[in-house]
């Protein structure tokens, strides 16, 4: 994300799209992490046509049952939508459902019920502030990273067990349709044992991400503290991004500091 470097948006238009005749969502829990991941390569390289694919690992699950009241099992779970026709949604979710159970997966719980199908998708909904209440009065730190879909279970596995040799609370969320997905880190900020183990669990995931042919971000932005992996993962494209950004505001007067010192 250029995150207003380079300009201000002054006018927007938008472009509006019919609803579709039918929305099917579900849930379908999974024995771990990679099994949920090779699911949703499996449904990406097949082509089925889903119109969204969440991935929630097992301790934001358990965050979410407690939060929300919900009793869904406690393991890794994918949460999916699939626009279309009556008949064509009921036969994404019978193909999605073939997928998951060849990749080890459960049931599949779907349902084209607009207030079954929110009932359904509550934990996704309610992730953020669920996973805050797995320690009251911590902040939550989040993070992003973004590898191909073929890379997204080797990530997501090697992430997981970063965070457990680094003694962190972390839940993960994923927007896996697209190999995008979020860590959560949760510390107390007057801590300085805990935030240089943050510190250095986000340097060891933006650079495991880029080994991967990754990004370092998948949706949130560069900012001030993705500059040195930016760097990284563009090399002397920065170079040119830099020009750029001095051509259309020489007074650096758009979000200075963003992306990369104006000074460099």
């Amino acid at each position: 994300g250029s995150e207003g470097t380079l300009g201000v948006i002054t006018s927007v238009t938008l472009r509006l799209q019919g609803i579709p005749q039918a929305i099917s969502g579900g849930v379908c829990p999974f024995p771990s992490v990679e099994a949920a991941c090779n699911a949703v390569i499996m449904t990406i390289q097949i082509g089925v046509p889903v119109a969204r694919i969440e991935l929630l690992d097992a301790l934001q699950m358990k965050a979410c049952n407690a939060y929300s009241k919900l009793s869904n099992p406690e393991t890794p779970a994918l949460f999916l939508e699939f626009h279309g026709t009556d008949a064509g949604v009921a036969e994404q979710a019978a193909m999605f459902a073939e997928i998951a159970a060849e990749c080890g997966g459960g049931e599949f719980l779907w349902t084209t019920n607009a207030e079954r199908r929110t009932e359904l998708w509550k934990a996704r909904h309610n992730a953020y502030w669920a996973a805050l209440q797995l320690r009251p009065g911590a902040k939550g730190i989040s993070t992003d990273v973004c590898v191909p879909i073929s890379r997204l279970a080797e990530c997501v596995s090697q992430t997981q067990a970063d965070i457990a040799s680094a003694g962190l609370i972390a839940p993960i969320v994923g927007h896996a349709g697209d190999g995008n997905f979020h860590v959560l880190v949760l510390l107390d900020p007057e801590i300085a044992a805990e935030v240089d183990a943050a510190e250095a669990f986000v340097e060891r995931l933006n650079t495991r991400a880029l080994a991967m042919d990754g990004t370092c971000t998948g949706e949130h932005g560069i900012g001030q503290g993705k500059r040195s992996y930016l760097t990284q993962e563009m090399g002397e494209g920065v170079s040119v991004m830099r020009q750029i950004k001095h051509a259309l505001d020489p007074f650096n007067i758009m979000n200075p500091g963003k992306v990369f010192a104006f000074e460099d």
